[in-house]
């Protein structure tokens, strides 16, 4: 008995962590809101450097966690995207991704 209540467990937890790896969307929606300011405006450029901003919504979970995380860590160089990202904690990361990639991607 000792062994299935364990396996119980096991498989518990990793369905728990599974779920929370992949973020709630609807979390995410109001943690995202600063992000719609520059990838969210159809045809809006920076004006340093010069170029546009890409659109986000709709891309991969996956493509979203690496490259906050990235610009959390300061391995990806991006003034602006530095400092959003550095407040957001991994729970934070995973909402707003699972948010993002739920909107139909931008034509």
């Amino acid at each position: 008995m000792p062994i299935l209540r364990t396996a119980v467990c096991i498989l518990l937890s990793t369905a728990a962590a599974s779920a929370f790896a992949q973020g709630d969307a609807a979390a995410g929606k109001l943690k995202a809101y600063t992000c719609t300011g520059c990838h969210g405006v159809t045809g809006y450029k920076n004006v340093y450097p010069h170029y546009h901003v890409p659109k986000i919504g709709g891309q991969n979970f996956d493509y979203l966690v690496a490259a906050l995380t990235e610009y959390k860590n300061g391995n990806r160089k991006h003034p602006t995207m530095g400092a959003q990202a550095s407040s957001f904690s991994e729970t934070d990361i995973a909402d707003i991704a699972a948010y993002l990639s739920s909107l139909a991607p931008a034509k």
